[in-house]
């Protein structure tokens, strides 16, 4: 047991230790679950959550507003923060969550959308090749993700977050982190590494999948899970996003 429940740590806020091992017991309703979690309803599930996000992305791209782009954003980190504490509620919070995000994402797409030709299309393609990529990946155990790996990921995304924190921060004042929102070859440097943190980020998803349904942790942890996938792709699709951007105007 003392190996197990070191196996759940995780970058996503809807996927660490503690929320699993809550999760493997009665849920905060006081019932006990009897369907266990699966990698396929799991699979099956991220699905779903990626459709319902396609549909309101593609709403928004069509009729952007501001009121989109910060209701998608903060509603969304609202969700996700809330079914940290609510992780039973996943089947409900998860497709809620996919539909605010793509309001979000629809608004930025068509942002970028209006700066450039083809960049959607190239972020859209880079993205799922780089999911594809890191699936082949974990599943040919090429990349093992071992405690050692997970700490190291775990830690340069709390990094990331900080930077991005301290940036929202400062931006209210006035104030630009200089090279984080610029382009020249210190801007492209620091996207590839935030890129390429956010792509590795997608190993321990995959890993969350298999040793969730290890554990035997119930079924509506294939919501939790599908959620916190759809978390890192929409953070890995912005910032293609904005790499595109500073490739194109170089």
């Amino acid at each position: 047991m003392a190996r197990r429940s070191n196996l759940f740590q995780s970058h996503n806020p809807v996927m660490n230790e503690r929320a699993l091992q809550g999760s493997q017991s009665a849920g905060a309703d006081g019932l006990i679950y009897q369907e266990k979690m699966t990698v396929q309803g799991a699979i099956n599930k991220s699905m779903i959550l990626f459709v319902i996000l396609l549909l309101t992305s593609a709403y928004s791209y069509m009729n952007p507003s501001t009121l989109f782009f910060y209701g998608g954003l903060f509603g969304g980190l609202g969700i996700v923060l809330f079914s940290v504490f609510k992780k039973e509620w996943s089947p409900y919070l998860a497709p809620m969550y996919a539909a605010v995000e793509g309001l979000f994402v629809g608004s930025v797409t068509a942002m970028y959308a209006s700066l450039m030709d083809g960049i959607i299309f190239n972020a859209v393609s880079l993205t799922f090749a780089l999911l594809f990529l890191m699936l082949f990946l974990y599943k040919m155990e090429i990349i093992k993700v071992t405690e050692k790996f997970r700490s190291g990921v775990i830690m340069a995304t709390g990094a990331v977050v900080v930077v991005y924190l301290v940036s929202w921060i400062l931006g209210m004042f006035g104030v630009n982190l200089p090279f984080l929102h610029e382009g020249g070859l210190m801007g492209i440097g620091i996207s590839l590494v935030i890129i390429a943190i956010a792509s590795l980020n997608l190993l321990l998803d995959f890993d969350f999948f298999e040793k969730g349904a290890q554990a035997g942790a119930p079924a509506y942890m294939e919501w939790f899970a599908g959620m916190g996938l759809l978390i890192t792709l929409v953070w890995l699709y912005i910032e293609i996003l904005r790499l595109l951007s500073y490739l194109s105007s170089d």
